[in-house]
């Protein structure tokens, strides 16, 4: 997918508004804030269709601001469908390499967690999300004043050892699974790529890789 920004565009000074881009799923999610009092988020049920509306969607939802209100930009990357995933990883750093401003590769789970903690939960947090062939993805976070503090890093492995790990773990959790269409987190994506600006992180574009966990034709 090609995306085409005008040359008084690319280069200007930067913006004041964050916008999150969540494609790990079949629900492809939109957020833009200036973290003051303007905020728009939708979510699209696309599923395969998710290719070809990608960048109409975009274009249309980032109106009325431009290109050139971009602070930075957030996207999910991943765990989660493959070509989804990869879809909004190069979309994003598309965006942020061609906009020269920050991209904060932010875990799907992380922001199913962030939402959870955002409902007052302040026991860590076990995100549980299927995967293929009787796997899951599974990482834990415990919520903290400033966000999320990783317990446990993403990973991908069979149900049973998920489910073993969770029964050795020592601490109180609360166990949230998942099965699909985390777009709607969409949010929380942006909430936790700007308590990452405001701590100072500008993260570059080519630093954002998305985790796949398992490719589709592996095995």
């Amino acid at each position: 997918m090609s995306i085409h920004l005008s040359p008084a565009t690319v280069g200007s000074p930067v913006g004041t508004y964050g916008l999150a881009i969540h494609t790990s799923s079949s629900d492809f999610g939109l957020a833009i804030s200036n973290f003051s009092r303007d905020r728009r988020v939708q979510t699209w049920v696309l599923g395969r269709d998710l290719s070809m509306y990608l960048h109409t969607y975009l274009v249309d939802f980032l109106q009325p601001q431009s290109w050139s209100d971009l602070a930075f930009i957030a996207v999910a990357k991943g765990p989660g469908g493959f070509t989804g995933t990869r879809l909004g990883v190069v979309t994003a750093r598309t965006l942020a390499q061609q906009l020269e401003i920050p991209l904060f590769g932010i875990s799907s789970l992380a922001a199913i967690a962030y939402a959870e903690s955002l409902k007052g939960v302040q026991d860590a947090i076990a995100i549980q999300m299927k995967a293929q062939r009787g796997e899951v993805f599974g990482a834990i976070y415990q919520p903290t004043t400033t966000g999320l503090e990783t317990l446990l890093e993403d990973t991908v492995l069979p149900l049973e050892q998920w489910q073993h790990q969770l029964s050795a773990w020592s601490e109180p959790l609360k166990l949230v699974v998942i099965e699909e269409g985390v777009g709607s987190t969409v949010d929380s994506l942006l909430a936790l790529a700007h308590l990452k600006w405001q701590q100072g992180d500008r993260s570059h574009w080519a630093d954002t890789l998305p985790f796949y966990g398992q490719h589709p034709v592996d095995r």
